[in-house]
């Protein structure tokens, strides 16, 4: 609900607080007063775009401070949230607009964008005049309106639509990626069986290098290891320390003692070079090769080293390769299966799409006859119970919400041709028709302030009774503010402000007054009569003030 409403050096305001009531609060003056200055000093703090030049001629800025009551489970708070702004049970809207053009706003004093504010504002007020054009006279709102006269769930439509997007987008990828395959088939195929017959191990190619890196050096230097063998054998050294060592035993009988400390190293020396024997003959034995295993592991390294730079891999990648190529394969060898599957869901998921939007259509279309009904009980005490309202179904694109797109049409005389709202009504008419549409569309709204601009233009005596009895019907249990010229209507509301313009020293300003109960029946009067408030008119006041 809007509770306060502050404005300051805009157009021609300087200063105006005013305080609102649940129910209906109407706005009534004469002609250019300034009645619509309120709707555009609302319309700017909850930044609507709409004119430019609104600070006031000779100020330096204007300022609108709007004040609304957020219960409990009010929409604006999930706004509020998402915007990461503060969530209270007040809310505070501040607008400046300089003198410069430049606009600054702020939602619970926090600094926000004029988008932020439009945003909220859809949850906050809803706007209705003979111009309307948000919501009821474009047909793309349409379906959503009669969506929420019926109470309709959408959420089963809308889970099935997007349990068929996501089968179809499946299958799509599906067939992508098996034509991508098909068109590679011949290279799998090649590459997997070259991959398979040379069969490369995990860490073959390290090993390999190495078994060749050995070979080629023990070709090398065999040569010369086996000479050492043969110096160090029989031979050679060992012979010569084995004859050294006989001489020095049959001597040291005779030498007193004095061999045997060399006879005892040279013993010791023998074994060494016994061991030493042993290891360099067991070092030529490790040398000793086939040729041509020197030639295939040479082959075999020089073979992988080649394939792993055909698949631009490392050698130890390959065998990685060959299992990704195979599982390609084995995909490309599946894919048929695959298409015939999803093909299947595809059509699983059409056909439960299809019953649940063939069954939104025919509860579209028994709500729309409905509403059809409803319309005519509202048109017939405004005046146009000649007037053929009629909500049209007709096949549209497949979506989320169904494949039906709705229509309002009317006809305002019998035999005429129907067609749209803004096309067919007279200004007039369609402000009847809006009105009407609103009472059968809004019922039990409670969350929205609804403001209707001079909604009941062109219309008075007992039509202008019936427009007002249906603004105080929307009115029951919620907010609703309307600009009016029909006493009629202004008789109905529950709080009663004038917009009066005045000049004082060259300066034009509008002021509004919250009117007493005195007040009322000499603006409803005036509203009668003009401007001389005569008895009978005074009289014709307190009559509709009494109902």
């Amino acid at each position: 609900m809007l509770r306060h409403l502050d404005i300051r050096d805009m157009l021609l305001i300087d200063r105006l607080e005013l305080e609102f009531r649940p129910g209906l609060n109407v706005l009534t003056g004469e002609t250019g007063a300034g009645k619509s200055i309120l709707l555009d000093c609302l319309g700017f703090v909850l930044g609507w775009r709409g004119r430019a030049d609104l600070v006031r001629q000779g100020a330096e800025q204007g300022e609108v401070t709007a004040v609304f009551d957020l219960p409990p489970g009010h929409p604006a708070r999930i706004v509020l949230e998402e915007a990461g702004l503060p969530v209270q049970d007040e809310l505070i809207l501040r607008r400046v607009n300089g003198a410069d053009g430049r606009k600054t706003g702020w939602i619970n004093d926090r600094r926000a964008s004029g988008e932020v504010l439009r945003t909220l504002s859809e949850t906050l007020v809803e706007l209705h005049g003979q111009h309307d054009d948000r919501g009821l006279l474009n047909p793309r709102g349409h379906r959503l309106l009669l969506d929420a006269f019926a109470g309709l769930d959408l959420g089963p439509l809308r889970a099935a639509w997007a349990a068929r997007r996501e089968a179809r987008n499946a299958l799509t990828e599906a067939e992508a990626a098996l034509a991508a395959a098909k068109g590679e088939e011949d290279f799998l195929r090649h590459a997997v069986a070259e991959l398979d017959k040379l069969d490369p191990q995990l860490g073959e190619e390290a090993e390999l290098d190495t078994r060749r890196r050995a070979m080629q050096g023990a070709e090398r230097i065999r040569e010369d290891v086996a000479r050492a063998l043969q110096a160090l054998g029989p031979s050679g050294a060992e012979g010569a320390m084995l004859d050294a060592s006989r001489w020095l035993d049959a001597a040291a009988e005779k030498a007193e003692g004095r061999l045997e400390a060399p006879a005892a190293a040279l013993q010791r020396a023998l074994i060494e070079l016994g061991e030493a024997s042993s290891g360099v003959e067991a070092a030529l034995d490790a040398m000793d090769f086939d040729p041509r295993d020197l030639e295939a592991t040479e082959e075999r390294l020089f073979a992988l080293r080649a394939l792993a730079r055909k698949h631009d891999v490392l050698g130890d990648d390959l065998a990685g390769l060959a299992d990704q190529l195979r599982e390609r394969l084995a995909r490309l060898d599946a894919g048929e299966a695959d298409l015939t599957r999803l093909q299947e869901g595809v059509g699983q998921a059409d056909a439960r799409y299809d019953a649940a939007a063939t069954e939104m259509t025919a509860r579209r279309r028994k709500h729309a006859a409905l509403l059809d009904k409803a319309m005519a009980a509202e048109l017939a005490p405004l005046k146009m119970e000649r007037a053929v309202f009629e909500t049209r179904i007709s096949e549209g694109e497949p979506g989320p919400e169904g494949r039906d797109a709705v229509a309002f049409t009317v006809a305002t005389n019998p035999g005429a041709p129907a067609g749209p709202l803004d096309r067919i009504a007279s200004g007039g008419e369609l402000s009847r028709f809006l009105l009407a549409l609103k009472v059968c569309l809004a019922r039990g709204n409670d969350v929205l302030v609804m403001i209707f601009d001079e909604i009941d233009r062109g219309v008075g005596g007992a039509t202008a009774d019936a427009v007002g009895r249906r603004l105080a019907r929307l009115a029951e249990g919620a907010q609703v503010l309307v600009v009016t010229h029909s006493p009629q209507v202004a008789a109905l509301g529950v709080h009663h402000f004038r917009v009066a313009k005045s000049v004082s020293k060259g300066m034009t300003t509008s002021r509004v007054m919250a009117l007493s109960a005195e007040d009322r029946v000499d603006e409803l009067a005036r509203m009668l009569s003009g401007e001389e408030i005569t008895p009978a008119a005074r009289q014709a006041a307190l009559s509709l003030l009494e109902g």
